[in-house]
């Protein structure tokens, strides 16, 4: 594949002047994400609690504070002997799911109440909507073996598969693999833990801050966009920078080979036909040399010890989600381009790929005016009011002034994406005084609970 004959791709200049303090960042997402105009929830504020490299090693080691946890459990926020009983197993995942600082996630016993209620509805749905529409299937199944319209072993089939909970539309397709697709999202569950990166890695940092990471991953995202690159490749590559982050101190200077080599690593995964390295260099506009990305590729592959296939990127939850509306157009456009909003926030990187899909399918559909109803729930395992601390700070992200000026505006404003971003942003700003009234509400709230 020979170099585009267009002009490269330079990133924006990035300095080392401070932007937003991240304390008082993380302040106003807390105000913002407590309620919204479709939310009758209770307002419950939260508080939250190396050089430069001069070689191509990027980098300097933390040690052992990669390997503590990402998330230090806060006590205060959890009356947990009060819960632990026969559902300890249920508790101790939970704890591992919740964002102790509850920006995109509910507090944990409001967090393990809306758990229990999903067990209820999943349970209701099932009876009320899955199992008729199968027993109603059987019966026109059993009519057409009566009428010498269908064979009878297929029908046996068919009535087989029901009862292992499979759709037999699906399981005759064999790229579904509908058959092991429970024990896919079993294991995709546990992945997705394993793979999340430290949502305070920053914190350890010396010279780049979370501002220079947004100006990163825009950047990332004009590379993905101009070399047609499968949506997955994207989220791979974001995942491993931050996961890299989290392990090692990267200098400002060695930044964007981080996340070229990430690009690098995440194409050669995920594409057919990987761009080249001497591609990889051109994006750079020579930044870089071919021995440094081939350099950064080893030492970014043994930091994360060669384990980049465990990350399952919130693409692969929208697939199962989206059979609640029998896969619409609209929607699933609308989810993508809000789901890659929240790779702009560092504040998502508190949230697991499957709460990043539903949060994109819940506020996709309040956009377009539909409702969160059972069979939603029952396909995202997340009832409403879960999802609306994330959805708040997707809308504080689209209301942002010079919003339009960022690249996933300017990408999901084409025909192509049916003008997602464009009709996203117009909601979000005809909507804007329920956000500051929910800002107010949130203030006076926390002000009553100190």
């Amino acid at each position: 594949m020979a170099p585009p004959t267009t002009t490269a791709l330079p990133m924006r200049r990035m300095t080392s002047a401070p932007g937003p303090a991240v304390n008082e960042r993380d302040e106003n997402a807390r105000a913002v994400r407590s309620a919204y105009s479709f939310s009758h929830m209770a307002l419950q504020p939260s508080s939250a609690a190396a050089g430069d490299a001069p070689d191509v090693s990027m980098s300097t080691d933390i040690g052992e504070r990669s390997l503590a946890r990402a998330y230090p459990h806060d006590d205060a926020n959890v009356s947990g002997d009060s819960l632990r009983t026969e559902d300890s197993d249920t508790i101790d995942e939970l704890e591992l799911d919740i964002d102790p600082a509850s920006l995109v996630t509910l507090p944990f016993e409001q967090e393990y109440a809306a758990q229990r209620r999903v067990e209820e509805i999943c349970a209701r749905y099932y009876e009320t909507v899955v199992r008729p529409q199968a027993l109603a299937a059987h019966a026109e199944r059993q009519e057409l073996v009566a009428n010498n319209q269908m064979d009878p072993a297929v029908a046996a089939l068919d009535d087989e598969l029901f009862e292992l909970g499979l759709d037999p539309d699906e399981a005759r397709d064999t790229s579904m693999v509908a058959e092991y697709a429970s024990e896919i999202f079993e294991y995709m569950s546990r992945c997705e833990r394993e793979s999340m990166a430290n949502p305070n890695y920053m914190d350890f940092q010396d010279e780049i801050q979370w501002h220079m990471r947004a100006t990163l991953i825009d950047w990332l995202m004009q590379v993905h966009m101009r070399y047609h690159m499968l949506p997955e490749t994207l989220w791979i590559a974001v995942n491993i920078v931050d996961r890299f982050l989290s392990a090692r101190i990267v200098s400002l200077a060695k930044l964007q080979l981080v996340g070229a080599t990430a690009m690098f690593i995440a194409s050669k995964y995920e594409e057919i036909l990987a761009p080249s390295v001497e591609e990889f260099v051109f994006m750079t506009e020579n930044g870089y040399s071919r021995e440094e990305i081939l350099k950064g590729e080893r030492i970014v592959l043994s930091t994360l010890e060669f384990n980049v296939s465990t990350y399952c990127t919130p693409y692969l939850w929208v697939r199962r989600i989206s059979k609640a509306d029998d896969y619409d157009i609209q929607t699933r456009t609308l989810c993508k381009f809000l789901m890659e909003v929240t790779l702009l926030n560092h504040l998502f990187l508190r949230a697991r790929p499957s709460l990043i899909a539903a949060i994109g399918m819940y506020l996709s559909k309040r956009m377009l005016g539909g409702v969160w109803d059972d069979a939603f729930v029952y396909y995202s395992r997340f009832t409403e009011e879960q999802l609306i601390p994330g959805a708040n700070l997707v809308l504080e992200k689209l209301i942002e002034p010079g919003f339009e000026e960022q690249f996933v505006f300017k990408k999901y404003a084409s025909k192509k994406f049916l003008k997602a971003s464009i009709y996203s942003r117009n909601w979000a700003l005809r909507n804007h005084s329920v956000i500051v009234a929910a800002h107010a509400a949130s203030s006076l709230a926390a002000a009553a609970y100190s």
